[in-house]
């Protein structure tokens, strides 16, 4: 598999793996550092068939924002018949998700190359508000 980077900021790195679009988001996803990285999800789900991983492995907070951002990211990604999966392997995210009742929304996995490997289609019939 080729890998490009795209671009790297202080909060995020962007590249290029095949196909897929991986954003690696790192230190805390709040309501100050959500809306530029919203804005470039934007950017990324704007195609058709946007293929995009975001890995959260290096996220050590999330609130509400970042949960919306997420959010609002899967639901353009899947309107546009594209994917959006999640790589975490921490259980601090893997319990806001679930507390959230995000969980069973979008594809998560513990591993990059899992989240790379998958097919895309798993979870991707409805839109979370």
């Amino acid at each position: 598999m080729i890998e490009t980077l795209i671009t790297s900021t202080p909060r995020h790195t962007e590249r290029a793996v095949g196909g897929t679009t991986v954003v690696e988001l790192r230190g805390e996803t709040d309501i100050l550092t959500a809306p530029p990285i919203g804005t470039r999800l934007d950017d990324l789900t704007a195609v058709a068939l946007p293929d995009l991983v975001v890995d959260l492995r290096a996220v050590s907070f999330i609130d509400c924002a970042g949960l919306g951002m997420l959010c609002r990211a899967r639901n353009r990604a899947v309107q546009r018949q594209g994917r959006l999966g999640l790589v975490t392997d921490s259980n601090q995210i893997l319990r806001v998700l679930s507390g959230a009742g995000l969980d069973g929304v979008f594809e998560i996995y513990d591993r990059l190359p899992e989240a790379l490997t998958a097919v895309p289609g798993g979870i991707l019939a409805a839109t979370v508000g």
